[in-house]
């Protein structure tokens, strides 16, 4: 398929297909006899999937990286590079659920002066917050 059958099979602008090939997220395809780049279809679920990562917070590297360890087939060992996420993806959850939590409690009474409660709920150090599930009531 050609960049532009590509970018709409990805719903994704054509400078993105562009982009992700030039950062080498998705490899360089070959070119037809007219010069045109054609790439091979798995590459649409590959740019969806960048897509998809990106929009849950991870960075280009981190996919970058994902996708490395799924063209080795079989990685050496990832055990480090799991636990961290996992501990992001952890601090992320518990973050959204303060906010919840924070836009539960604002939608139940009226804010006070001075006050916002998503500021609190999100405003003290990281890592020692109060563990969301705390905050919704819940054991953790």
């Amino acid at each position: 398929m050609q960049t532009s059958d590509l970018a709409a099979a990805a719903r994704v602008p054509v400078s993105t297909i562009r982009f992700y090939e030039r950062r080498g997220l998705i490899p360089e395809p070959d070119r037809s006899t007219g010069g045109y780049r054609r790439y091979p279809e798995a590459t649409a679920a590959r740019v969806r999937f960048i897509g998809r990562a990106k929009a849950l917070g991870f960075t280009l590297s981190e996919i970058a990286e994902f996708l490395a360890l799924s063209d080795l087939g079989a990685p050496p060992s990832i055990d480090g590079f799991l636990d961290e996420r996992l501990a992001d993806l952890d601090r992320r959850v518990d973050d959204l659920l303060r906010v919840r939590s924070a836009l539960v409690a604002l939608a139940d009474r009226p804010p006070q002066p001075g006050a916002c409660p998503v500021i609190d709920a999100l405003g003290g150090p990281i890592g020692s917050d109060q563990p969301a599930q705390e905050l919704l009531g819940r054991p953790s």
